[in-house]
């Protein structure tokens, strides 16, 4: 938690979690919002498998995306994290967990997760952006996907995951 200045305020801090994997124009954007809503702004990148197939990149390259894409930002940190998120959030000082919600999908998975991590630390309050319509159709998953059958990804993500992520998959089809 943040020290109290002489008004008692202690600023506002929220971890801002995802696997990243790659990181979007539409996560970038969420980040960007919450970094003029918030005192400052821990993005979390996951460094645990949640899902059934591995990251195609490694947490540190995740981390250094975002902190590449990010670097005008002063009130901005990324971490890597294998924790509960609700225990990282407490371990940074963070009184919000910050989410984006692209369609009505993303809002069922999000409130089951509110409510798992609302019982575990009821101090620990979720605030959800709406993504902007621009960006309301990209993940990471069908990033990748229309990376790997020849999509021109350049608009949707930082220039430097489009140049790795063109690389990946040049290496992935050579084995």
């Amino acid at each position: 938690m943040n020290e109290p200045n002489a008004n008692g305020y202690a600023g506002r801090t929220a971890v801002c979690p995802g696997s990243y994997d790659p990181v979007t124009n539409g996560h970038l954007d969420i980040i960007r919002r919450g970094a003029r809503v918030f005192d400052k702004v821990v993005v979390a990148v996951v460094n645990a498998s949640v899902r059934k197939s591995p990251p195609m990149f490694a947490a540190d390259e995740r981390v250094a995306f975002i902190e590449e894409a990010l670097t005008d930002l002063p009130n901005i940190e990324v971490r890597k994290f294998d924790i509960l998120i609700v225990d990282f959030a407490k371990e940074v000082g963070a009184t919000a967990i910050l989410k984006g919600l692209r369609a009505i999908s993303d809002f069922e998975y999000e409130m089951e997760m509110n409510q798992l991590n609302s019982t575990m630390a009821p101090d620990i309050e979720s605030v959800y952006m709406m993504s902007s319509a621009k960006f309301s159709f990209i993940s990471s998953s069908g990033i990748k996907e229309m990376a790997r059958f020849g999509g021109n990804v350049s608009e949707m993500v930082p220039p430097q995951v489009s140049v790795r992520l063109a690389e990946a998959l040049k290496a992935q089809a050579s084995h």
